[in-house]
């Protein structure tokens, strides 16, 4: 059975290993070699202030981290704040382990404590890859965009939006 928890410090070591399998696996079908040889390692990499901000989350069966993934009022690559948005950050489900649920009981619970937190809706930047299962979730594409990983290192990625419920 799947559980959904809060990450913490200890966590760091098994997402840096769940992003470094899954993310070269699951990208590969969408992205030239070009690309991933200068992303994967920028990308594939656990950061530690998102994992310990209490925001982030860790999907588990039977002990062993299979998702992970979370939400911030601070956009991604430097962005700033806007009043009632949430930021989907760095998810991540297990390559062997797609199409369970996994990501789904993730975002489910990321969509909650947003929501709880008093947001009004959800920002992603989506990998191409990602874009059905965004869109499965209720987002909408707003347009293709790149996100800045380092000088002269740009990652094509999909802007996309959702509405969050209020919480009563």
């Amino acid at each position: 059975m799947i559980t959904i928890r809060t990450a913490t410090r200890a966590d760091i070591a098994a997402i840096d290993a769940l992003l470094a399998r899954s993310y070269p696996r699951l990208l590969k079908a969408d992205y030239p070699p070009s690309v991933l040889v200068t992303a994967i390692p920028r990308i594939s990499r656990a950061q530690p202030g998102l994992v310990t901000s209490g925001t982030y989350y860790v999907a588990v069966d039977d002990a062993r981290i299979v998702g992970a993934g979370g939400w911030t009022a601070t956009a991604p690559a430097g962005g700033g704040i806007l009043p009632g948005r949430a930021n989907v950050r760095h998810v991540v489900t297990d390559d062997r382990m797609v199409r369970r649920g996994i990501g789904r009981a993730l975002m489910t619970h990321v969509f909650e404590a947003a929501a709880t937190a008093g947001m009004t809706w959800m920002h992603c930047l989506s990998t191409r890859t990602a874009v059905p299962f965004y869109a499965a979730l209720g987002f909408d594409a707003i347009g293709d965009t790149t996100v800045p990983l380092g000088p002269g290192v740009d990652f094509p990625a999909v802007a996309m939006r959702r509405d969050l419920q209020p919480v009563t």
